[in-house]
């Protein structure tokens, strides 16, 4: 089955209504008489455009009789501007009531105003109807004349501001993007210690000895941490080129395996270097542990000693070979690889904590399912968030706005002796998403008064029961329109049979129906029940209706 059939089927599962059956329910004439206790008048048959008609009801009733005169737009074609206080006469045991409103219309045209619903006790009364003719206004062409009617003038479409969201939207991605190149990826200059660390190891122990000069130990007495720094040097030079436990290993382990080196001619280094090392060493053992006093004097020489012996040692080491080269190459790119690496983790973990607080913010603010949908996509919300469409259907016209224009349905739309019957329609297979507009107007006169809508009410339904809809929940109420037509709204849950399949959806359903002189108007909904945008879709809908009557 092709997708336009599809969407036929569920038209006419949900809503589809015949003419001749509806019309057999709806229009049912009631008797209507008029009677003598209820009078109306107007003060004038003919007026110009925008003047005032006072309307008048004069109603005989007893003193304990409830009277409740029209109210709202009910005059339509004319407009009601004003409503006056009641005026009350009492007539013996009775009282006359007089009612008066003001009424006008704007538009040239011979207009009739509808017979009004007077309620008395529990008994209804209606007024007869009544003729106006609306004038145009003579213009004296003699003093003021006449122009031609000026040209279509083309506006331009008003942009949206998408381009200051994106503006905004690329400024905060530059913010963050510079924060991180500064902070993370920008080759920062380097700190005195990391300089310090790039040195050779001979360098560097040059260094630290230029720097154990300039310090302050030997003219404030301490010995002690002067020893530590200097033999810390000498062991640290040592550990990196000649015995990578120097640091750790005590005095005599130290000097052991000089001697061993020495022996298996892995280093060239003479038997008074190592006594020197040897003797220096234990020096700093005695003053570091036993607290022994040593000669500012001596101490000098001991420094002046071990930068000897650095530059002995250095000597005494064999080149690096071509191999131990491309060793140490080796260690400074898996060491680039891995500051590289760490900046790449770094900027992975920020950027998703950023995705993460952006997404938790606006779930925050606009609800999580609606961020999720907006980001992933779905048709409702796009439906939601669209370029809506105000239009007019049908005449009298149905104003309306939705997402998408409605198109009219040609298997809905027919004619026959008793009626015309227009209907448009929009259905969204995806989301199980209708909205249709259906205009009845009956060939023979029917005034308003005489049009059930719960006999409306109750065939919409019965044919929603054939179509195969289960449990169906109904409420009705008053339903009243921005422009302040009234009607009858219909809703409530439904299981709905799904195209083509044995199961069922969980669903609602809403239905206005409005009344006029031979004019019965109709605006139906159904969506899926757990669709949320659908239900502010038809909310958005709803608050979006507007009715004009016919001109008689």
């Amino acid at each position: 089955m092709n997708y336009e059939l599809r969407v036929m089927n569920m038209k006419t599962m949900v809503f589809g209504l015949r003419s001749s059956v509806f019309f057999t329910f709806v229009f049912v004439l009631s008797s209507c008489f008029s009677f003598s206790q209820v009078k109306t008048s107007i003060d004038s048959t003919k007026i110009k455009i925008g003047a005032q008609i006072t309307y008048k009801i004069e109603v005989e009733a007893k003193a304990n009789s409830l009277v409740v005169f029209p109210e709202g737009q009910t005059f339509s074609p004319l407009e009601m501007i004003e409503s006056y206080a009641v005026d009350t006469i009492k007539k013996n045991d009775k009282y006359n009531l007089i009612k008066k409103y003001g009424l006008t219309q704007f538009d040239s045209g011979k207009y009739t105003i509808p017979r009004q619903k007077i309620i008395i006790g529990d008994k209804t009364f209606f007024t007869d109807s009544l003729k106006v003719e609306v004038n145009n206004v003579v213009i004296d062409t003699t003093k003021q004349g006449l122009y031609d009617i000026k040209p279509i003038i083309e506006v331009k479409k008003q942009g949206s501001d998408w381009w200051k969201y994106l503006l905004l939207t690329l400024l905060i991605l530059g913010i963050v993007g510079f924060l991180m190149y500064w902070f993370i990826w920008r080759k920062k200059p380097l700190t005195e210690e990391e300089e310090i660390a790039l040195l050779p190891p001979y360098d560097r122990a040059k260094l630290a000895l230029k720097k154990l000069d300039e310090s302050h130990y030997l003219q404030t007495d301490s010995i002690k941490e002067y020893y530590s720094e200097l033999t810390f040097i000498i062991r640290k030079y040592l550990d990196e080129k000649v015995y990578d436990r120097a640091l750790e290993s005590t005095t005599d382990e130290l000097i052991s395996r000089l001697h061993l080196l020495k022996e298996g001619n892995q280093i060239e280094l003479s038997k008074e270097d190592i006594r020197n090392l040897e003797s220096i060493l234990k020096r700093a053992d005695l003053v570091k542990f036993a607290k022994s006093g040593v000669d500012v004097e001596l101490a000098k020489m001991d420094r002046n000693t071990i930068d000897i012996e650095i530059d002995h040692v250095k000597e005494a080491l064999p080149e690096p070979t071509e191999e131990e080269k491309l060793l140490d190459e080796a260690y400074r790119e898996t060491l680039e690889r891995k500051k590289k690496r760490k900046k790449i983790i770094i900027t992975v973990v920020i950027g998703l904590f950023l995705l993460m607080a952006t997404f938790v913010g606006f779930g925050l603010k606009y609800g999580f399912n609606y961020v999720k949908d907006t980001i992933i996509g779905h048709d409702s919300v796009e439906l939601l968030e669209g370029e809506w469409v105000t239009s007019e259907y049908g005449f009298p016209p149905v104003t309306i706005s939705t997402p998408k224009v409605l198109t009219r349905d040609l298997n809905g739309s027919s004619e026959n002796e008793k009626a015309t019957i227009t209907s448009f329609y929009y259905g969204s297979m995806i989301d199980f998403f209708v909205i249709d507009v259906t205009n009845i107007r009956a060939k023979q006169n029917v005034s308003k008064e005489n049009i059930d809508l719960k006999l409306a009410q109750e065939e919409a339904l019965k044919k929603l029961e054939q179509a195969g809809a289960t449990n169906i929940v109904v409420k009705s109420e008053k339903f009243v329109t921005p422009n302040g037509a009234e009607g009858l709204k219909t809703y409530g849950s439904v299981d709905l049979p799904e195209p083509n399949k044995a199961e069922t959806i969980k669903g609602e359903y809403v239905v206005l129906h409005f009344s006029a002189d031979n004019i019965l108007q109709r605006i139906s909904m159904v969506w899926k029940q757990d669709n949320i945008y659908s239900k502010q879709i038809i909310e958005r809908i709803l608050n979006s209706v507007e009715l004009k009557k016919a001109e008689e």
